[in-house]
């Protein structure tokens, strides 16, 4: 039987409860979930490549056990297509929070699949629990001082702490 692989994009700056749960529903349609972390040279991200790589590894292993070891972590600064190809993805994970969601991501899964016709965009919804988290919103409220252990895995936390703290 041939491996599943799917690769799941994002920034990952920082690594969330939403990524988290994304993740692990992608761990039952794949058998190896890279996920792949954009770089993006104008960008300036609070966590660097390899504090993200860590995060990310570290996290998956506490959540998912023996199966944390099925999530590669990889970069990517080009379009995400060549990216699963260079991992030999056919599935790549959209994780879905809401209805704008979907209306962006529909038009990237059909500009996707015209320049990638054997890559397959699987649609994950969003666990209810998590469905409001951004990434972006975790970096504001951490900035001012608030509790964002409900939003973040344990690890991402303490990160986050270190970044801010003066």
């Amino acid at each position: 039987m041939t491996e599943r692989i799917a690769i799941y994009a994002g920034s990952f700056d920082p690594l969330t409860n939403g990524h988290l749960d994304v993740l692990k529903a992608s761990l039952a349609v794949a058998d190896t979930v890279h996920a792949a972390i954009g770089i993006h040279p104008g960008k300036k991200p609070l966590f660097s490549f390899e504090e993200r790589v860590s995060l990310i590894e570290a996290a998956c292993r506490s959540e998912f056990g023996a199966d944390g070891a099925r999530i590669k972590v990889t970069a990517f600064d080009g379009l995400v297509i060549d990216a699963a190809r260079k991992v030999g993805a056919a599935i790549m994970i959209r994780g879905l929070r809401d209805g704008t969601d979907l209306d962006y991501e529909m038009q990237m899964a059909g500009m996707n699949e015209t320049m990638a016709p054997d890559l397959q965009t699987v649609f994950l919804p969003a666990s209810p629990s998590v469905r409001t988290i951004t990434a972006t919103l975790v970096r504001q409220i951490a900035a001012m001082g608030g509790d964002i252990r409900p939003f973040v895995p344990a690890n991402v936390v303490g990160a986050l702490t270190a970044k801010f703290t003066v």
